[in-house]
């Protein structure tokens, strides 16, 4: 195999200035540079990455442990955090932690003892063995999707269902420092709290004076938010809150299914549902079909998380849009930023997400009224779910 020796003796310069091209240690002349890489083409040649790591004590390589095989939401992350990482010159290891906090801690360890830079990391519900773990090895971390804070980490459970956080004060897209009880560690997510309160807005607007939630596993930050997103749409539209309108789905398809099933058998059932990510929006759809419900007709449902198939059910979900890949490539970057200044202050990155209008909110095609190109056709509802 070519070594560097014969890059250089090709190219016509020192072994040292072909190191500095490869690794980007020195600014090295345009010509200069051009002729090295001429050279690196014309020879095959192909850096030895584990002697390079041993002279830089870099291994160019990124940890990722989120839950890419279970939770189908995380496989556009994972491909914005690769795309990212391609493109910085980094390279991936992988792990699924299946949001088991007793694994997440032996994933984590793994990756770190395979010398990875940093890492990226969508924390389970109780983090607290691994975020120790962190920063007893001071790994260059960023949290990615779940803001970890104490409300995040040490919040309890009432009735099946996580109480609500008060959301960050931040504004979409913001970069502000990390909240009070935030354990100093980089954070990227997108906003939940904002996003939720519209769906219920939208839903009240309709018409609907009883609106469900079938909210995510006790502990996340997310559920937490969403939760909070809920109650101050219900607040804001004049609605009272219903404790029995609010279950868990535990964020997975079979709980939700159960959990509606649950909201279905009150004396006064719901007439429209929001649920907290795509995995239950499945399975509330199963419960309401083993129901005998239609959507919109018989009840009307909004969802957060949009996902390739949203749009081909039939009605078309109306949903909440994450910027999934640029919430990966954005951990990438915020980590690379890290890495380059180990001692700048932590920061929480909140992106924005999208309303996307469709029909199983009980609205015709078309955009929302008020936004887009034209108003909407009023709906036929009339309040919906008022006691008689």
């Amino acid at each position: 195999m070519p070594t560097m020796a014969d890059v250089a003796r090709s190219a016509g310069v020192s072994v040292a200035t072909v190191s500095h091209v490869l690794n980007g240690t020195r600014p090295v002349l345009p010509h200069t540079r051009q002729a090295v890489l001429d050279a690196v083409d014309a020879l095959g040649y192909t850096p030895n990455g584990l002697a390079r790591s041993l002279v830089t004590s870099r291994t160019r390589s990124i940890g990722l442990a989120v839950s890419a095989i279970s939770n189908p939401y995380f496989t556009e992350i994972l491909q914005g955090v690769e795309s990212a990482a391609l493109e910085a010159g980094y390279g991936l290891l992988i792990a699924d932690p299946h949001d088991d906090p007793r694994h997440e801690r032996k994933v984590v360890q793994l990756l770190h003892e395979r010398r990875v830079d940093g890492m990226i990391v969508a924390p389970s519900a109780h983090p607290h063995d691994l975020v120790g773990y962190l920063r007893r090895h001071a790994v260059p971390t960023v949290f990615l999707d779940r803001v970890i804070d104490a409300r995040a980490t040490d919040c309890g459970v009432a009735d099946g269902v996580a109480p609500a956080g008060e959301g960050s004060a931040s504004g979409a897209g913001a970069e502000a420092g990390t909240p009070l009880d935030a354990p100093g560690f980089d954070q990227v997510c997108a906003e939940s709290a904002e996003p939720t309160a519209r769906l219920v807005a939208h839903l009240a607007g309709l018409g609907h004076r009883r609106i469900g939630l079938v909210a995510g596993l006790p502990g996340l930050s997310t559920t937490g938010e969403r939760i909070a997103g809920y109650r101050a749409g219900l607040a804001a539209a004049g609605l009272d809150h219903d404790e029995r309108l609010l279950v868990s789905g535990s964020s997975e398809a079979t709980s939700a299914e159960r959990a509606t099933a649950a909201l279905l058998a009150l004396p006064e059932p719901p007439t429209a549902l929001v649920t907290a990510n795509n995995a239950m929006t499945i399975g509330a759809l199963r419960s309401l079909r083993r129901h005998g419900l239609a959507v919109p007709d018989d009840i009307a449902l909004c969802c957060f998380d949009d996902f390739a198939w949203a749009d081909l059910f039939s009605p078309r979900l109306t949903a909440i849009a994450q910027p999934s890949r640029e919430l990966g490539a954005r951990a990438v970057r915020v980590l690379l930023d890290r890495l380059a200044e180990p001692h700048r202050p932590a920061r929480t990155v909140r992106l924005p997400c999208a309303f996307v209008h469709r029909t199983s909110c009980g609205c015709p095609e078309g955009p929302v009224p008020g936004e887009g190109a034209g108003p909407v056709a009023p709906c036929t509802l009339s309040e919906k779910g008022t006691t008689s």
